[in-house]
């Protein structure tokens, strides 16, 4: 089943299930994402936005075998766990933001997001299946410059800049025929297809990642997992690929639409706005 976060002709914000394949018309969830259920209300989708709001947001490196090649970079016998900002969240169609902090070396990488459903602590990999609401496509945009360079391989700070994790274009709560593991992950930028990768090249599994999390550390209802990226990220290229000012990037997953996000500088815009 498809959930979406959108706004309607009014301005108001809803969740909602899809009435069409084209998603102009959405039947309203009544509650909340994790405990309503689709009530009779039926409203026209004015735009779509992120399609959930988290309390955290966790992400893995090096969890694709292949990407961890294309990096010379071992496997990790644990999840490299960093955190991002909820102020970093945007949804399809919002620019992504070349920052005025710098630098000139951002970054793609096209993710699955996992989406908690039920809060829960030191679950099974068994447990952790019932625990997950749903999935959609995601970008962990990265400045490499800070990422290497300024904070000594600490990721945080460039993994943190606002508008720095589209999430979209919607939840899937998949199904009995659903499987995680078996899914084709694909980046564009602009005409050019830069990833092309398979979700089953993960170290870590999905309900892996979520039991291992869980260890000692509490799963809220709406928090955000991202799983890693496979191979082709810009800065491994010869030359490198990094973002630049009127590109477009789209992180598109089986089953799981595409999520696109123009690109555009934070300088700019400001700029633009003071006008």
């Amino acid at each position: 089943m498809r959930i979406i976060r959108f706004k309607d002709e009014r301005g108001g914000m809803f969740w909602g299930i899809p009435e069409d394949e084209g998603m102009e018309r959405a039947r309203i969830i009544d509650g909340d994402l994790f405990s309503g259920n689709p009530g009779e209300r039926v409203e026209h989708v004015s735009r779509l936005v992120a399609p959930v709001v988290p309390e955290n947001i966790y992400a893995v490196g090096f969890n694709y075998r292949r990407h961890a090649d294309e990096t010379e970079t071992a496997y990790p016998e644990e999840p490299e766990i960093f955190m991002k900002p909820t102020t970093s969240i945007v949804g399809p169609g919002d620019p992504v933001l070349l920052p005025l902090a710098g630098p000139d070396e951002v970054d793609y990488e096209g993710e699955l997001a996992v989406i908690i459903g039920r809060k829960g602590k030191n679950l099974s990999t068994d447990q952790a299946r019932e625990h997950v609401l749903g999935y959609c496509c995601a970008n962990d945009v990265s400045a490499r410059d800070w990422q290497w360079r300024r904070q000594q391989r600490q990721w945080v700070k460039g993994k943190s800049f606002d508008t720095f994790c589209p999430l979209g274009p919607w939840i899937e709560t998949g199904g009995a025929g659903f499987d995680p593991a078996g899914l084709r992950i694909q980046t564009f930028l602009n005409d050019l297809t830069v990833q092309d990768g398979v979700t089953g090249d993960m170290i870590f599994g999905v309900f892996e990642l979520v039991s291992r999390l869980s260890r000692s550390v509490t799963l809220t209802p709406g928090t955000v997992i991202l799983t890693g990226t496979p191979e082709g990220v810009g800065y491994t290229r010869k030359p490198p690929i990094f973002l630049r000012p009127g590109d477009r990037v789209s992180v598109r997953i089986e089953g799981l639409g595409t999520l696109t996000n123009p690109v555009a500088s934070e300088g700019d815009l400001q700029g633009a706005a003071g006008e």
